[in-house]
């Protein structure tokens, strides 16, 4: 099978200091897959690669073969969508209003939705169970319910990729396992390519198939969770003690951290 993605020798430098360096990886079509690591590991920065929002110092992204920096803005956005962990807005807009605005790559300069643009905001609303909320203001909702709009508006730019950064990030454990449920389903449903940066391994290791581990902004490992996660390999990457054992119930890697005080009163 051919890649939907290819990194090849990818980097990115602020000034002086590379936080992403020599990244190689490949996504294929279906793929639901982790970038792992730690804060400042580079995953947002390689996340907006691969979106073409920022542009390599070093190394290319390819598209089914082709060079990503080929192809214009408005091309890309009609093949990946990237949902940011809180994009902000000078005045907070309807969810509607946000949804609607994943068809901007569809529309001429000034021109308004149609009805087929209207169905897709529905269809989109529906898959993320946000239909009740379309009147209301995005400020106006809890985190649980924006991260959902926000996958709402990703859906209706009709991409094949679908690339989100911490989707789970300040949300409860209920509303983690909801929005990871979503993305498991969006991709075994519409077969959505889907590459998710998170910072919980746990979670990282049940949802996806494939996970890649990067620390310093440069691939320390990849492979399906029971590759990637082993104390060794954690305990060097996130410089701290952890117990590596099996989810009883999904037979997936599972950590549990090991406390400085562990087992005093």
């Amino acid at each position: 099978m051919d890649s939907l993605i290819k990194v090849s020798r990818l980097g990115y430098r602020y000034n002086h200091h590379w936080v992403v360096k020599g990244v190689d990886f490949e996504l294929f079509p279906g793929e639901l897959v982790g970038l792992i690591g730690p804060n400042g590991s580079g995953k947002t920065t390689l996340l907006k690669l691969i979106a073409h929002l920022l542009t390599p110092k070093e190394g290319q992204v390819l598209w089914e073969g082709q060079p990503l920096a080929q192809f214009s803005q408005t091309q890309i956005a009609r093949r990946m969508a990237l949902v940011s962990q809180d994009p902000a807005f000078v005045f907070p807009p309807t969810v509607l209003e946000v949804i609607l605005m994943g068809r901007s790559p569809y529309l001429k300069r000034f021109q308004l939705e149609g009805s087929p643009d209207l169905q897709l905001a529905e269809a989109a609303m529906a898959q993320t169970q946000v239909t009740p909320l379309q009147g209301r203001r995005l400020n106006e909702l809890s985190s649980g319910e924006k991260q959902r709009v926000l996958i709402a508006r990703a859906l209706c730019q009709e991409p094949s990729l679908l690339l989100l950064d911490e989707p789970t990030a300040f949300l409860d454990i209920k509303h983690q396992v909801k929005i990871l449920d979503l993305v498991l389903e969006l991709n075994r449903k519409k077969g959505l390519t889907i590459l998710v940066a998170s910072h919980d391994i746990n979670l990282a290791a049940q949802y996806c198939r494939r996970l890649i581990l990067i620390r310093e902004g440069r691939i320390e490992v990849m492979g399906h969770p029971g590759q990637v996660i082993s104390e060794a390999t954690i305990q060097k990457v996130f410089d701290t003690a952890v117990v590596v054992d099996q989810n009883p119930l999904t037979r997936t890697p599972r950590i549990t951290l090991v406390s400085g005080h562990q087992g005093h009163a």
